[in-house]
C-alpha cells in the first residue's frame, strides 16, 4: 500500500505532481486550487488567509489517513497533527527571519550582502519575513524608504547593500548534516514595475563556468542548516557569489529541475529525510525554462487552457477573475540548449496569449 502525503501551503501543484509521480497518494491544502491540482490529488481544499490554513490541515487529516505532512511556502512553521516529511520547524524557523539568516551566513563564513545602518543609501529594502521577492525594492533616499514603509504597512524590514549580478539558486537535498546539490538554476525576475525583484520563473541549468562553485557553496549552506529534505539557496552571482536566502522547503524551481535533470525531486526529498543522499551531483541533460504569466489588466479567464498541458501548468478554472499583476498561468519550454528552450517557450506563449482575456 502506498504512503499518503498532505502537501500544504500557498502553492502546492508542483509538489503534488512530483509526489504523485513518485508513487504517493496525495492530498493538498492550497490557496489557489488550480484546475491541474486535481489531476494529482485524491482530495484538496482551498484556503484564503493564513489563519485558515491550520484548520484546513486538521480537517483534511480527520477526513483521510495521512502519513506525512509536506509544507510549502506559508506552512513552514505550522504545528502538524501528523509527522513532517521535511525540515522540522525548529530548523526552518531561523530561515523565516532574514536577520537570523544573515547571522547564519556570518557564522558559517559565507559571503552575503552586508546589512546597512539607517540612513545609508542606496539600499535594498526587503521585509524581514516572506518569500518571492515581490516587496523587495532599491531605495535611494529616506523619502523612498518612508514610502516603502507606508506601502507595506510598516512591516519589519532589513536594508542591505545593493550588489550587482545575476539572480540564481541552488537546489539541494540534505539529511540534517550533509547535503548534495541537485541543480543550479537561473532565476527570472519581473525586472520592472513595483514588483521588479519578484520571482517569475527559472531556467535549469545555469550555464556559467562558476555553476560548480555555486553548487559547492549551496551544499555547505544546506549541510549546516540542520534541515532535512530539499533546501534551496538563493544567490546573486556577480564578481562574487553573494548568498541571499535559504528556503527550507520545496522551491518554485522544482519543475525546471525535474525537466532538465530527469529526476523525481520528491523521491530524492523523501530519501534525504531518511538519511540517504545521491552519491554524486545530478547532471542536467537538457535546458528547461518556466515563466509565470501575469495579468496585464483586470481580466476574467473565459477559456479552459488545460488542453495546452504539458506546455502549461497552474491552470486557472474558466471564470476565474484576475486583478492586474496577478499570476495567471505557468508556461514551459525545453530543448538541447538555452536558445532552443526559449524558442519553444516563445511558441507556447504565442499559443496561449490569444486566450488571455
Amino acid at each position: 500500500m502506498s504512503q499518503s502525503v498532505l502537501v500544504a501551503g500557498f502553492s502546492t501543484r508542483h509538489v503534488a505532481r512530483s509526489a504523485k509521480l513518485a508513487g504517493y497518494e496525495v492530498y493538498a491544502v492550497d490557496h489557489f486550487c488550480d484546475r491541474d491540482l486535481g489531476w494529482y490529488t485524491r482530495d484538496r481544499s482551498r484556503f484564503e488567509e493564513l489563519d485558515e490554513l491550520i484548520p484546513a490541515i486538521t480537517e483534511m487529516c480527520q477526513k483521510h489517513q495521512i502519513d506525512w505532512l509536506v509544507p510549502t511556502s506559508g506552512a513552514e512553521l505550522l504545528e502538524s497533527p501528523v509527522p513532517l516529511l521535511g525540515a522540522d520547524t525548529r530548523s526552518a524557523e531561523r530561515f523565516m527571519d532574514k536577520c537570523a539568516t544573515q547571522d547564519f551566513f556570518e557564522e558559517i563564513g559565507v559571503e552575503a550582502p552586508r546589512l546597512l545602518p539607517p540612513g545609508q543609501f542606496p539600499a535594498m529594502v526587503k521585509p524581514r519575513s516572506g518569500s518571492g521577492g515581490w516587496r523587495n525594492m532599491v531605495v535611494f533616499c529616506e523619502a523612498e524608504k518612508r514610502a516603502w514603509d507606508e506601502a507595506f504597512n510598516h512591516a519589519p524590514a532589513i536594508t542591505q547593500e545593493v550588489v550587482s549580478g545575476a539572480p540564481c539558486s541552488v537546489c539541494c537535498v540534505a539529511d540534517g548534516s550533509r547535503a548534495r546539490a541537485i541543480a543550479v538554476n537561473e532565476q527570472l525576475l519581473r525586472g520592472s514595475g513595483r514588483a521588479e525583484y519578484g520571482f517569475c520563473g527559472s531556467v535549469t541549468p545555469l550555464r556559467d563556468s562558476r555553476a560548480g562553485l555555486l553548487g559547492g557553496i549551496g551544499e555547505k549552506i544546506a549541510a549546516a542548516s540542520g534541515c532535512r529534505g530539499t533546501v534551496g539557496i538563493d544567490f546573486v552571482l556577480g564578481d562574487r557569489a553573494w548568498a541571499i536566502e535559504v528556503n527550507p522547503r520545496f522551491q518554485a524551481t522544482l519543475d525546471t529541475v525535474e525537466m532538465a535533470a530527469g529526476v523525481n525531486l520528491f523521491s530524492l526529498h523523501a530519501r534525504a529525510c531518511g538519511g540517504s543522499l545521491p552519491a554524486e551531483r545530478t547532471r542536467a541533460g537538457r535546458v528547461a525554462v518556466r515563466t509565470i504569466v501575469f495579468a496585464e489588466r483586470d481580466m476574467v479567464m473565459k477559456e479552459d487552457l488545460s488542453r495546452f498541458s504539458p506546455a502549461v501548468a497552474d491552470i486557472p478554472w474558466p471564470g476565474t477573475e484576475f486583478e492586474e499583476g496577478q499570476a495567471v498561468i505557468s508556461v514551459y519550454g525545453q530543448g538541447a540548449d538555452r536558445e532552443e528552450a526559449f524558442a519553444m517557450l516563445d511558441k507556447h506563449m504565442k499559443s496561449i496569449q490569444q486566450y488571455m482575456g
